[in-house]
């Protein structure tokens, strides 16, 4: 393949980096002028939603009312916890403080919203506050619902052989901790995923790879076995990235089993217990299936949070269980309150749980909400823009970027092949897509 226009060599290319290809894929327009408005703005949620949003919003408003409310006092670049749990990266690489993100001029609530109540268009906080809104953006990440698998705690994740990576920096260093014992013995390595949405669903893959990358050269091929399994029929929603995948699990010797979605977990035995769903002639049956393993990854369900499952604004026809919040796929706008909007994982669209998604979805609820304070209609549309950096071992990675209709739509036509696994989307990864996503933070991108 011929990177033409690019640096040759891996120093020429981090010369470009983290300011000029990152840049190069923002194809962001001149900021428009700002508009004064006494508009009182309450942005639940301080991750990369609500802070990108915040920080744009304070560029082009002028005399807005903007409340932020999060009782996180640390702020997760979660991209980089696949990293941490396979000894890439330390802990504290995705950790900083949620202050720090935030612009002046606007209200911190450091506490939790408790509860929406979108007829009387207020918001109440775990602290007893109650916040009145004229817009409100609902961002407030999703759930993971461990209690879900019977006999697993997070207080396992390190010990016997257990890694969930998906629970925060600590335990994606202790999975670590649990992988590296793998890598280094052997046995039988299990990966699995959940049934419901998930964010970042490389991130099971990319474990997968990088775990099975680390042992080939640890305790050595023919020392370990993968299996994946997974509820779905397929690797990956985008049917030809699941080809791709196939043929790489088939390449290094994977074991995948699907239509297995895990169910529970024996620590001391070391056996994990799946529902294994199969249709014969249109008839659908379930069973439970044992599997051994030496290390096991978790990932566990994962929902919208409890506020927003109670408080009306969820999708009645679809994600029942999940409690995605019901807006427009295109807009982001809520389908039956037009002054409430959704970003980020809770949003209930077919695509864009990941951090690049928000990148893209940032400024077409700016757009929108704009426009409804000047009162007329907004014109930015989101069509689903989702990228993975799939790694699939430590030094190469597949940048796959994909829409709501599973079409291919790469930055870098022409010069980054999405499916080829190349030492350029590593560094895209592991280099340059933290600092755009920090440019992303103070809405610079």
């Amino acid at each position: 393949m011929t990177l033409t226009g690019l640096p040759t060599s891996r120093r020429g290319f981090l010369g470009l980096g983290a300011a000029g290809l990152a840049a190069a894929s923002l194809g962001l327009p001149a900021r428009a002028a700002r508009v004064a408005t006494k508009a009182r703005i309450v942005i639940i949620g301080a991750g990369a939603a609500g802070t990108a949003l915040v920080n744009r919003l304070v560029d082009r408003l002028e005399g807005a009312q903007i409340t932020i409310i999060d009782a996180r006092a640390e702020h997760l670049y979660q991209p980089g916890l696949s990293l941490v749990a396979a000894g890439l990266k330390p802990a504290s690489y995705t950790v900083s403080q949620t202050r720090d993100w935030l612009p002046d001029g606007i209200t911190l609530v450091s506490e939790n919203a408790a509860a929406i109540d979108p007829l009387t268009k207020t918001v109440a906080t775990t602290g007893g506050q109650t916040l009145a809104y004229d817009f409100l953006i609902v961002a407030p990440g999703l759930v993971l619902d461990h209690d879900a698998i019977d006999g697993f705690s997070l207080d396992m994740v390190g010990q016997n052989g257990i890694g969930a990576l998906y629970a925060g920096p600590q335990y994606a260093a202790k999975t670590w901790e649990a992988a590296r014992r793998f890598t280094e013995q052997g046995g039988v390595g299990l990966f699995t995923r959940p049934g419901t949405e998930m964010k970042c669903a490389g991130a099971p893959l990319k474990h997968t790879f990088l775990i099975d990358d680390i042992a080939s050269r640890g305790v050595g091929t023919g020392k370990y076995e993968i299996h994946y399994a997974a509820p779905q029929q397929a690797l990956f929603s985008v049917p030809i990235v699941h080809e791709k995948l196939r043929m790489l699990f088939q390449d290094r010797g994977f074991n995948t089993y699907y239509g297995r979605t895990l169910k529970s977990i024996d620590p001391g035995s070391r056996r994990a217990t799946f529902v294994e769903t199969k249709v014969d002639a249109g008839v659908e049956t379930k069973s439970d299936v044992e599997m051994p393993y030496d290390y096991l990854h978790v990932i566990p369900p994962q929902r919208a949070p409890e506020v927003i499952r109670q408080s009306g604004l969820s999708w009645a026809d679809k994600w029942t269980d999940q409690g995605w919040v019901e807006v427009d796929m295109k807009t982001l706008r809520h389908l039956r309150y037009p002054d409430i909007f959704a970003l980020g994982d809770v949003a209930g669209v077919p695509k864009g749980k990941t951090a690049a998604s928000v990148k893209w979805m940032v400024p077409v609820v700016e757009d929108h909400l704009i426009a409804a304070i000047e009162g007329r209609e907004g014109t930015a549309v989101y069509d689903g823009y989702t990228s993975c950096p799939m790694i699939t071992r430590v030094g190469r990675a597949m940048l796959v970027e994909f829409d709501y209709h599973n079409n291919l739509v790469p930055s870098f036509p022409g010069i980054i092949a999405p499916l080829e696994e190349l030492w350029i989307s590593w560094l895209m990864k592991e280099v340059a897509l933290k600092a755009t996503y920090n440019a992303m933070l103070r809405g610079k991108a």
